[in-house]
């Protein structure tokens, strides 16, 4: 998944101060902040930055909505044959103020241009940071709500939206990256004095743990010598296979690099040429990563001093 990663950048006229954490509904306290789809992050819980969120009004923080698909069960009642995730809507009441009205209106302006900017850009993302250190974040695209109160005296030095922000993806995500590496043992000689490898994180079977409450679909990248690379996954019995030759490579030699991407599938070679064709279509399976532990094998034939296989990923979870 696509993640921010332009440095952090002061937003215009923010009267400077620091965020504290401040009591939000459906997470508790809490320290919030928006990234522009430019980079820029504007803070949400900074009186001293002229603007602040107004915590009573938020919503949507909680557990992802679901719809729910079910048969009759003749019995009575019904049975759950499906539940299938649905976009999320995020309600944030913004106040901002000014000691003028040009100050005000100067950061209104920058603020809406700030959301609605990622209607045409990209989307935003929202970020909630816990006071042990912690954070989730969700992308988001503005869809409605920065019109103000529109009640006498408003918008002079001060005024208040309800800005209603939609999520394609309704899953939080940690923005630190898990990061798993295994590679080829090299032995040394049988007499000085016995076999050894130079790492315990070696191929083979291994298990991975996705912390978060969903399944991940991770982003791999194998690095040469190897002839045929086959991941499984040993408790759904899911695999796939990609076989260099298949796309007239040739076996990938030591320091070669193929990155697979499971969502959406793509398989890219290091000078960026397509290798989607060579994994073992129509019966491989680019398996996801659920919650907790995953039994995996590695296999790399033709492995040698070098070859690598690197997955990373990053956490989804229900709640912020």
């Amino acid at each position: 998944m696509p993640l921010i990663t332009a440095p952090v950048v002061t937003p215009p006229d923010t009267g400077g101060g620091g965020s504290t954490p401040v009591p939000l509904p459906e997470v508790g306290f809490a320290v919030a902040s928006y990234t522009d789809p430019t980079g820029t992050v504007w803070p949400l819980t900074d009186e001293d930055a002229g603007w602040f969120t107004l915590a009573d009004g938020v919503s949507g923080l909680g557990a992802t909505p679901y719809e729910l698909t079910s048969d009759a069960h003749p019995r009575g009642g019904a049975r759950l044959r499906y539940a299938y995730a649905q976009a999320r809507a995020i309600v944030w009441p913004l106040y901002v103020y000014g000691d003028t009205h040009d100050q005000f209106i100067g950061r209104w302006r920058a603020l809406a241009t700030a959301f609605t900017r990622t209607l045409r850009e990209g989307p935003g993302w929202l970020e909630i940071a816990r006071p042990n250190g912690t954070r989730r974040h969700i992308a988001v695209h503005y869809r409605e709500g920065f019109e103000g109160r529109g009640t006498k005296g408003s918008g002079i030095v001060s005024d208040a939206a309800a800005i209603t922000l939609w999520c394609e993806d309704p899953y939080w995500v940690d923005p630190v990256e898990v990061a798993v590496h295994r590679e080829a043992g090299s032995l040394s000689s049988f007499f000085t004095p016995y076999p050894t490898v130079s790492s315990s994180q070696v191929l083979g079977e291994t298990t991975v743990e996705n912390p978060g409450d969903v399944v991940v679909w991770p982003q791999w990248t194998v690095t040469g010598p190897a002839s045929l690379i086959t991941f499984t996954h040993e408790g759904t019995g899911e695999s796939f296979s990609l076989d260099p030759n298949e796309v007239g490579h040739g076996n990938l030699l030591a320091g070669e690099r193929v990155t697979i991407s499971t969502d959406p599938p793509t398989v890219r070679y290091q000078d960026g040429s397509n290798w989607v064709g060579a994994l073992d279509w129509p019966s491989a399976v680019l398996w996801g990563l659920a919650p907790g532990d995953n039994p995996v094998t590695f296999q790399l034939d033709g492995s040698g001093p070098g070859s690598a296989v690197d997955l990373a990923f990053n956490p989804r979870y229900e709640t912020a």
